[in-house]
């Protein structure tokens, strides 16, 4: 019994040393979110740090600020989102498809 409780523990170290490996990548994997139909854009890297904002100057509204308040919101969100999808998908490479529950990695 001890033989295999040693080689699944080598197993998980081996996990956390390639999910590791793999939060390293993630910092120059982008994803990027869009709302108004590509108006906004916002690029978002997979440590969910926002690298990149984009903004096409025909809803720049001086008199609606809001608007552009809620389209960059959106964008950005859409971006996290993606960036999610990205690195469960990365994270299930590793795991051989086990789902791990966010915060895990």
């Amino acid at each position: 019994m001890g033989g295999k409780m040693q080689k699944m523990m080598k197993q998980v170290q081996k996990m956390q040393s390639e999910m590791q490996k793999v939060q390293e990548e993630l910092k120059d994997q982008t994803r990027t979110g869009t709302a108004g139909g590509g108006a906004v854009e916002a690029t978002v890297n997979g440590h969910k740090e926002v690298v990149d904002i984009s903004i096409d100057p025909d809803v720049i509204d001086p008199e609606d600020s809001e608007m552009l308040e809620d389209l960059i919101m959106a964008a950005v969100n859409d971006g996290l989102k993606n960036v999610d999808e990205m690195v469960s998908e990365e994270m299930k490479k590793v795991t051989g498809g086990m789902d791990l529950p966010p915060g895990m990695f």
